[in-house]
């Protein structure tokens, strides 16, 4: 059996996400290829290579690849297929728009948000806002999966390096779309789907202001990521790219602070696989508590100054 893993970064550096999607690949078994496309990939290739269990990666250079654009990637995965039984891709914002298009193409069934191998055929994913684990056998002659990276570690670098290959793009060009821009918001921060510690803030909060005023500083004494509750991106305290939960980010930090955070399902989906949970809020019957670790029955507004202070 041979997979191909299709790489995630940012032309620079390889993710964190790949090397968990990476561990999820080497429970499925086999010979495992990693697939970098982009524009000046030599430095996240080498990176890349250096992963245990890695056969060798493939580096797919050109400009039309720099992007990301996921019809393009797309194209460029189905022309590799023959090769592979199984194509994996972490299920971050690429992975979930580039491997639909692949599993088209392919007239196959994806398998989206595997959070546990079973075996090479037979996977777990959640369902219902992850209330119920369904377990998925694929009798499909080629596999496309999209892996939940919360619920894998990383993998780390193993005794060898990986061969090297350099592929041909001249058919990458799918010609059916093109970048115009990035517009990023600048964060000092760590990156929320790989933070450690993460503050998040709920629509307790009542401003945009009051959201900078108490979350952020919580944060800055913690070195933490800023997370949200689909409440308050609704309400406008917090940019949509914060928020957290089954239509935002699925994390697993070390630690996660939910302040004024009700634990609505859709929030606790994003959200619950973190290793310990602190909640803080005034309604002590808020089903946040039903999966926090330590629960603070209090108005966020006195106790977050108290902890920052002690901090």
């Amino acid at each position: 059996m041979a997979i191909l893993l299709f790489a995630e970064h940012d032309n620079f550096a390889l993710s964190e996400q790949t090397a968990k999607a990476l561990s999820a690949a080497n429970q499925i078994g086999g010979d495992i290829d990693i697939l970098v496309a982009g524009a000046d990939v030599g430095a996240v290739a080498d990176q890349a290579a250096k992963l245990a269990g890695v056969r060798s990666v493939l580096t797919a250079e050109s400009d039309v690849l720099a992007n990301h654009l996921a019809e393009n990637a797309a194209s460029l995965i189905v022309t590799l297929d023959g090769d592979y039984d199984t194509i994996v891709a972490a299920a971050t914002a690429n992975g979930k728009n580039i491997l639909p298009r692949v599993a088209a193409l392919l007239d196959v069934m994806q398998i989206s948000e595997v959070m546990e191998v079973v075996d090479a055929d037979t996977f777990k994913r959640p369902i219902y806002a992850g209330n119920a684990i369904e377990v998925l056998q694929s009798t499909d002659a080629k596999k496309v999966l999209t892996i939940r990276t919360s619920s894998f570690g990383a993998t780390g670098e193993g005794d060898r390096t990986a061969d090297i290959t350099t592929i041909d793009v001249s058919n990458a060009d799918f010609g059916k779309s093109s970048f115009l821009e990035n517009i990023l918001s600048e964060n000092d921060r760590p990156e929320l789907g790989s933070a450690k510690i993460i503050v998040s803030g709920g629509r307790a909060l009542g401003s945009e202001e009051k959201f900078k005023s108490v979350i952020t500083p919580l944060a800055d004494k913690l070195g933490a990521a800023v997370g949200a509750s689909r409440a308050a991106v609704d309400a406008g305290y917090a940019p949509n790219d914060l928020q957290v939960g089954q239509t935002g980010k699925v994390v697993a930090p070390d630690l996660y602070i939910a302040c004024g955070i009700s634990g609505a399902i859709q929030h606790l989906a994003g959200m619950k696989d973190s290793k310990i949970i602190v909640a803080i809020n005034t309604d002590e019957d808020a089903p946040i508590f039903q999966v926090a670790d330590y629960g603070i029955v209090g108005d966020l507004f006195d106790i977050l100054p108290q902890l920052e202070n002690q901090l």
